[in-house]
């Protein structure tokens, strides 16, 4: 089954990639990898903001960091132009959750992209991570993934 094709069986719909919103770029590709700017939980409902541990439920930040990996893979989508069976591996996410000072459970937060990527590229989606608790992500988003990707 292609790529394209697991993502439609999920009930998945990529969005159109978010363009940069400072002095940066979506993604860079050098070699075999691509390195994808941090997606925030964004959609076109405003997506998900807020504190987790606070305002935001541990189960929203959950469903934030899907979000999150849903534009990842928008974004890994136009880096490969349209041809997610390019996509040899996943390597390694880096996540970041806007953590209210009693809020520890960060790597279950991004389980939510985490696990996302293993729905869709199966073996190949899994991956190195890091989960990092912030102060403030920007805008005020919840959460905040970047990624590292293999391709051929």
């Amino acid at each position: 089954m292609s790529i394209h094709a697991r993502i439609a069986e999920l009930g998945i719909t990529l969005p159109e990639p978010a363009k940069p919103v400072a002095s940066y770029v979506s993604y860079v590709r050098t070699g075999n990898q691509v390195l994808i700017s941090g997606q925030l939980s964004n959609d076109a409902n405003g997506g998900i903001k807020g504190t987790v541990g606070v305002d935001v439920t541990p189960e929203q930040a959950a469903e934030a960091a899907r979000l999150c990996g849903v534009n990842l893979l928008a974004q890994i989508n136009a880096a490969v132009d349209g041809d997610l069976d390019r996509v040899v591996r996943i390597v390694k996410l880096g996540g970041f959750v806007q953590a209210g000072p009693d809020f520890i459970a960060i790597p279950a937060v991004i389980n939510g992209c985490s696990d996302l990527m293993v729905e869709v590229f199966g073996d190949a989606g899994k991956h190195a991570r890091s989960a990092v608790g912030v102060y403030k992500l920007p805008l005020g988003f919840a959460v905040e993934i970047d990624a590292i990707i293999e391709v051929k």
